[in-house]
Formats: structure tokens, C-alpha cells, sequence
């Protein structure tokens, strides 16, 4: 059922320590809306483990894939200010004031949908082969897009079940969506100079 190939352990057992240590700091904070987020995690992981031998994901998109897990867990668990501010809030480079550009936020969403991308192209690579040019590119980028548009889909769904979440407004997703955008084209970019493999 579930399968792992050369390699994955370690990927798996990173995934299960980062798990564990943000469930039980989520849980002692009773923060339901990253519980929720280590319950998707979760789910995409074993999505991930069960069809494993048949689709024979690359092992760097993996990384890639738990390095964004355990950013997008950092970023709700680890406080900042003496406990006032989550790491997600954190100005990295302040670009715009106005905006609140460029925040751990908007990192962590570039990495993720660009790792998002190198995920459906290695799911889409053997169904586009007859497609060449900027038509490929725009395929692969869509649907990292795509999983970034989904993401949002789950953050909004959070907010209806659980009061008091740091989701954000209009504005954010907004940042949140043209960051995802960011993200796919830096991994077609690298898609391509790695000539088709990741």
C-alpha cells in the first residue's frame, strides 16, 4: 500500500519529526487552524506514499515538498516578540509598507508553488511530450498556479470552521497568489535549464 523507494526514508522521517513537534505545539495552543494544516499535510502525504511506485517522484521534489511542510508549520508555530507576532508576519525585506511586501509569508509561498510546479510537471512530463515552446511552459505553470489557487480554496474553507485565524484579507491572498505565480516561473525557468528533468 504504502511505498517508498531509494532514499525516501529520510524524507519520510523529517516529515514525521517536523509532524509531531508542530502537533504537539499546535495542540497545546489548541490552534485549530494549523491542526487543520497538519491534517492536509497528512492527507497529501499518504496520497503521496500510496501511488509513490507508480508515478516515481523525484526525490528532490520531495525535499522540496517537506522543506515547504515544515516552513508553512514554522511560520504559524514559531512567535516572534515576545510571543505578539508569528513568524508568517515577519518583514524580510521591506519593499512596501503599504503592501507588507516582502514577508516570511510570501517566501514560503514562492518556494512552495515553485516546488508545486516541479510536482506537476513530474505528474504531467510523460502526457506532454508532443507539447514544445511557450505552450509547455504555460501548461506547467498553470497547474502549479492551479495547486496555489487550491491552497487558498483550503485556507478560505478554515476560516469558516475556525474563529480567529491569521489568513488575512482580500489583499493577502492577493500577495499570496502573484507569489505563487513567482514561484512557477522560477521552477519552469529551472525546468528548462535542467532540459526537462528535475
Amino acid at each position: 500500500m504504502f511505498y517508498l523507494r531509494k532514499g525516501q526514508l529520510p524524507i519520510f522521517f523529517v516529515n514525521l519529526i517536523y509532524l509531531l513537534i508542530f502537533l504537539f505545539v499546535f495542540s497545546s495552543r489548541r490552534n485549530y487552524e494549523f491542526l487543520s494544516y497538519i491534517g492536509v499535510v497528512v492527507f497529501f502525504s499518504v496520497v503521496i506514499l500510496m501511488t509513490n511506485k507508480k508515478v516515481k517522484y523525484p526525490n528532490s521534489v520531495l525535499w522540496g515538498l517537506t522543506l515547504w511542510g515544515a516552513m508553512h508549520m514554522s511560520g504559524g508555530g514559531i512567535l516572534l516578540n515576545a510571543g505578539t507576532m508569528r513568524l508568517y508576519e515577519l518583514i524580510l525585506i521591506p519593499l512596501s509598507e503599504e503592501y507588507g511586501i516582502f514577508r516570511y509569508d510570501q517566501l514560503v509561498h514562492i518556494i512552495g508553488f515553485g516546488v508545486s510546479t516541479l510536482l506537476m510537471f513530474s505528474l504531467l512530463k510523460p502526457k506532454l511530450k508532443e507539447m514544445k515552446g511557450f505552450s509547455l511552459w504555460l501548461v506547467i505553470v498553470m497547474a502549479g498556479l492551479g495547486v496555489g489557487a487550491m491552497n487558498e480554496i483550503i485556507e478560505f474553507s478554515v476560516t469558516i470552521f475556525v474563529k480567529n485565524t491569521g489568513v488575512g484579507d482580500f489583499t493577502n491572498t492577493s500577495l499570496d497568489l502573484i507569489a505563487d505565480l513567482l514561484g512557477g516561473i522560477l521552477a519552469a525557468i529551472w525546468i528548462k535549464r535542467k532540459k526537462g528533468n528535475i
